[in-house]
């Protein structure tokens, strides 16, 4: 059997996680909002199994850009702006009661405490800012992350591994890890050199779809979910201080 592309070190400095998919529930806000805009702009009942075959692809780690093309490959004469004005008038609604309101974080803060007593937390996202500043402070959770890179962040985006190699600072990145759920993440992390660990529900239709391709970029496990990674990081034997 070969070795993994990207060896985890003996001493893991840094653990980066993605935001949606990983830490946070986005069915209900972020999916939910794709699939209502494709609909607002074709009339046509689009799916979550459809919405899965355009996330298996490279490049679509933006909803804006993925709304947009879906809607374009439907025959839909509109253009990016006008997409994204309808997707983030549905996503944040009035007040914050639009599909926001839905998203769920997934990791307990017991598991976030632990895991920053044992390296670095930082996050490499493809959200803009606001997005991830709002989530971060209606859950509670921003004081464990001691680096936060943005889409907004960067000059080139996922799968561009400029964001991760902007938390690692120099550092090896052997000592890091990065969980991520979709191909551009795997693909950044394969840029960066960083050791990768997809996050798939197994009951999921993304994971049918999507593990292998994970799998075939290097991820070193699927886990169904990010509160198995305490877990499967004891059973790795990767050291780390603490």
């Amino acid at each position: 059997m070969s070795r993994p592309a990207n060896p985890l070190k003996s001493h893991l400095e840094v653990i980066i996680f993605d935001v949606d998919g990983v830490l946070v529930d986005v069915r209900g806000s972020f999916h939910r909002t794709v699939l209502e805009t494709v609909r607002f702009f074709t009339g046509k009942r689009v799916t979550r199994n459809e919405l899965q075959r355009w996330k298996n692809q490279s490049g679509f780690n933006d909803d804006w850009k993925l709304s947009t093309a879906w809607v374009q490959s439907l025959g839909g004469k509109f253009e990016y702006d006008e997409v994204k004005r309808k997707f983030v008038e549905l996503y944040w609604g009035r007040d914050g009661k639009g599909n926001v309101a839905r998203e769920k974080w997934l990791l307990p803060r017991g598991s976030l405490r632990r895991l920053a007593s044992q390296a670095e937390l930082a996050l490499f996202t493809g959200r803009v800012r606001l997005e991830t500043d709002y989530t971060l402070d209606r859950c509670r959770v921003r004081e464990y992350f001691r680096r936060i890179v943005t889409v907004e962040d960067v000059q080139k985006p996922k799968p561009d591994p400029e964001g991760l190699l902007t938390i690692l600072s120099g550092r090896d990145p052997s000592t890091a890890i990065y969980l991520g759920d979709n191909v551009d993440d795997a693909i950044a992390a394969k840029g960066a050199r960083i050791p990768f660990v997809g996050i798939l529900p197994r009951d999921g239709e993304a994971r049918r779809l999507r593990g292998g391709l994970l799998k075939k970029h290097g991820a070193r496990a699927i886990l169904g979910d990010v509160r198995e990674f305490e877990a499967w990081l004891k059973r790795s034997g990767t050291p780390h201080r603490g």
